[in-house]
């Protein structure tokens, strides 16, 4: 479930700053914004449902499926695959997550 919880917090991040990257950058109308908006506040409300005794350690995993959430954007959104630097650059992020997540900490 968390999992899932993460994802949904991505794709809404996503959606709300391409919106107003659409905006900003490609001539949109200001009425991308609101939903924008309304994706934002969703992404974050989504992040306190994390099963995480810290927030710190939730953004943590949390980034590293931004990241891979933000190159199926880029790919099936924008239509630019991800190329091999890609690739490296999100697998160096997901063990970094996962060593910030999992290691062993004392007491």
């Amino acid at each position: 479930m968390a999992l899932l919880i993460f994802l949904a917090a991505a794709l809404a991040e996503i959606a709300g700053c391409f919106a107003f990257w659409a905006w900003a950058r490609s001539g949109q109308s200001v009425l991308w914004l609101g939903p924008g908006v309304a994706c934002l506040v969703l992404f974050a409300w989504l992040l306190t449902l994390c099963p995480t005794a810290f927030a710190g350690r939730a953004y943590v995993v949390y980034g590293g499926i931004y990241i891979v959430a933000s190159l199926g954007w880029l790919w099936a959104v924008e239509g630019q695959r991800p190329d091999g630097w890609d690739m490296v650059g999100v697998a160096l992020c997901l063990a970094g997550a996962a060593l910030m997540l999992w290691a062993p900490r004392g007491a």
